[in-house]
């Protein structure tokens, strides 16, 4: 009786809408707000803007990232931070409503860790505590489909349509279109610096400065002749390559010597620094109290 009422009340317009409706449903496409990826702005030579999330991590805090802070997207942070997949799902999620791209840091320690987040809608992974070229080539293989690496066709995640995407499409989709980045934050990474940006599967090397200046025996000095000296290394290899590169910046000289350097997406800011930046803000607006 509902169903007849239902009907009845439908318009022309309406009824055309609601088989339309119901088509949709059962032929599911991904489809995205997105305009670019990642991989795409780096391609067209574009600066790209992002954060990371990793201690603060939440979809409320992605929401605000979308309304307010102008940036392209984010990495959320796996390594060093307690994010679990179903958490990192949701996460994703909300990098999707809120129109910003997204990537996982990972630490590379086996096959289920580099794949997940792609299968749960990441854009590409980064792979962090890189040392040498035969680790890289691990991360490839277990990033990519067969014939260019060894990873398990499943498709009942975002990134294959929930079951409905094509196999043969969606895996030709996956080896195109997913981002692999290497984080050069270690002495023995950045002397192989060349190895890694030819490695196939590689689009882009990302510095992370603080253990890089920790690791060549200057923590914290991120602007110190031996970390401009790995700098300086890391773009002559990248540049030789034809592929990007990127880094965390730790404040406006450490970023201008990047960019100087042809680093094309700069990671300004994480969800702590935020909250630091925001009490010191306060703080300063409200001096007489304190």
């Amino acid at each position: 009786m509902h169903e007849i009422l239902f009907r009845r009340s439908l318009s022309p317009s309406d009824g055309e809408r609601a088989r339309e409706g119901n088509f949709c449903r059962h032929n599911f496409k991904l489809k995205s707000k997105m305009t670019k990826t990642i991989k795409q702005r780096l391609a067209e030579g574009q600066i790209v803007r992002v954060m990371s999330l990793g201690a603060l991590a939440s979809p409320k805090l992605i929401e605000v990232a979308g309304m307010v802070s102008d940036l392209h997207g984010l990495w959320i942070d796996q390594e060093h931070s307690a994010i679990t997949h179903d958490k990192l799902e949701l996460l994703i999620m909300a990098c999707r409503v809120a129109n910003l791209s997204a990537f996982v840091r990972i630490a590379p320690t086996d096959y289920p860790t580099v794949m997940r987040p792609m299968e749960a809608g990441a854009e590409g992974i980064m792979a962090a505590q890189i040392r040498n070229v035969e680790q890289v080539k691990q991360v490839v293989e277990w990033a990519k489909y067969p014939p260019l690496g060894t990873r398990g066709l499943f498709q009942a995640n975002y990134e294959a349509g929930y079951g409905t995407a094509d196999p043969q499409k969606h895996v030709e989709a996956a080896n195109r279109d997913r981002w692999l980045c290497i984080q050069i934050e270690t002495p023995e990474a950045v002397t192989c610096a060349e190895a890694i940006a030819r490695v196939d599967g590689v689009d882009c090397l990302f510095v992370g400065p603080g253990d890089l200046a920790c690791t060549l025996g200057v923590p914290g000095q991120v602007l110190h002749p031996k970390c401009i000296a790995a700098l300086e290394r890391v773009s002559a290899a990248a540049k030789a390559a034809g592929k990007p590169w990127s880094a965390l910046v730790r404040g406006p000289e450490h970023a201008a010597k990047c960019r100087e350097l042809g680093c094309q997406l700069f990671s300004f800011v994480a969800d702590m620094d935020l909250i630091h930046r925001g009490f010191q803000a306060t703080k300063k607006l409200y001096t007489e109290f304190f």
